[in-house]
């Protein structure tokens, strides 16, 4: 398994002696090079020649979008100018993008990880990859783009939006592979659909990432793209990018390469270690960044750690596919509710369509409600709306033990998007 990009070590066994040399170094990199971080660390008491072990890494002080803000743009920067070789930005917290800086080898160590995505998924050299995702100072287009380069296959950079380009391009260069995000897929499949197109194309993979993905969505892009298999892909801009993890072909969680960064995942209240098998908000600490490295870096996403060995064959670490945000985590009636959880309810009901909405107010007289608005599927067969909307109410309760009610509406008729559709509203308002 990954024998053109293997891992830096060669067992499970040889993981945590890689990890703790990688942040020995960071932290010593961290501490010599960069302002932010040496005051950071001094004010926790903490030396480079303190780091003996992993458990360590608990004496470190966590880091926050807020800290990139907070002395922009260059807050992370480790690495003279001299040394940096490009800039990519994300979206701030403040109005002010969070600005990270590349060295060369940030950037090979970039393609190496992503590039072993692409292993991991099973693509070859023979494989046309195009590529419907953002360029300009996103991670995203140049991100896929190069790994693919670096990884030997075709490369068909169309960027985003514009499904009758999409589509003219997958018919005439008979592109194998389309690299998107879930919400750009499933439009692009109802296209196809709607045109009857699906046996003029060629595709046999997706790999789609930037936001959570339902089982209904998965689905129709399988039934109306003739696409084998869809794979899930991680990443953020502070972590590289995309890139950092592959779900595989076992389906049973996503690999993410713990010989570049490590992965804890804490309670977003407490900021304590989860056990495995509980969400908890995925903390990074990189292992080898030069140009902007990470320590104890929260992401606000959460997931949960998955243990034994995997049926693929890859002995990297797993965690699940992402749950939501710790910062859109919606608190009613006392319960703490994922969108994640919201697709795996639904994902339950037949005769539903892949979009839904969830709309939290409040009701004449103050009282909270929950209104589950969803479409029904295109082909829904004769089950009455009564029934649908019975299994509905009946599936929230027993996932996220709350009461609702579920509005159903014609299919089609909620909104898509070929970047990441918003599909929780809290319209709450408190004094």
């Amino acid at each position: 398994m990954l024998k053109r990009f293997p891992a830096k070590v060669t067992a499970a066994a040889d993981l945590e002696a890689h990890q703790l040399a990688g942040l020995q170094w960071t932290v010593r990199h961290a501490f010599n090079n960069s302002p932010f971080y040496r005051e950071r660390l001094t004010a926790a008491g903490v030396t480079p020649d303190g780091i003996r072990s992993l458990a360590d890494l608990r004496r470190l002080p966590l880091v926050e979008a807020s800290d990139l803000a907070a002395d922009y743009p260059f807050s992370l920067r480790a690495a003279p100018f001299e040394e940096l070789v490009r800039i990519h930005a994300s979206s701030g917290t403040t109005g002010k993008r969070k600005i990270l800086c590349y060295t060369r080898k940030d950037i090979d160590d970039w393609q190496t990880m992503f590039a072993r995505c692409y292993e991991l998924a099973g693509l070859t050299r023979q494989d046309r990859v195009q590529i419907a995702v953002g360029y300009g100072l996103w991670t995203a287009g140049i991100g896929f783009q190069q790994a693919c380069e670096r990884f030997g296959a075709l490369a068909v950079p169309v960027g985003p939006g514009n499904l009758e380009m999409q589509i003219t391009f997958l018919q005439d260069l008979q592109s194998t592979v389309f690299c998107c995000t879930a919400s750009m897929g499933l439009l692009l499949a109802e296209e196809v659909h709607r045109l009857g197109l699906r046996d003029t194309l060629n595709l046999q993979k997706i790999i789609m990432g930037a936001e959570r993905s339902s089982p209904a969505m998965l689905a129709a892009m399988r039934e109306y793209l003739g696409v084998e298999e869809i794979y899930d892909i991680t990443g953020l801009t502070e972590v590289y990018g995309p890139g950092t993890g592959l779900s595989c072909a076992a389906s049973s969680g996503i690999h993410y390469w713990a010989d570049y960064f490590i992965l804890e995942l804490l309670d977003p209240l407490t900021l304590e270690p989860v056990a495995p098998g509980e969400i908890g908000e995925m903390v990074y600490t990189t292992l080898g960044k030069e140009g902007a490295p990470l320590i104890r870096y929260r992401s606000r996403d959460l997931t949960r750690l998955m243990e034994g060995e995997c049926p693929c064959g890859c002995f990297l670490p797993r965690h699940d596919r992402l749950l939501g945000r710790s910062d859109d985590v919606v608190i009613f009636r006392g319960v703490n509710i994922y969108p994640g959880q919201v697709d795996e309810a639904l994902h339950r009901v037949e005769g539903i369509g892949s979009e839904y909405q969830v709309l939290f107010d409040h009701h004449a007289d103050g009282r909270d409600y929950m209104l589950v608005r969803v479409e029904q599927a295109k082909d829904g067969g004769v089950r009455q709306d009564q029934e649908i909307t019975r299994q509905v109410v009946s599936g929230i309760k027993h996932t996220l033990l709350v009461s609702c009610s579920v509005e159903l509406v014609e299919y089609g008729t909620l909104p898509r998007s070929e970047r990441k559709t918003k599909r929780i509203f809290d319209n709450r308002k408190y004094e």
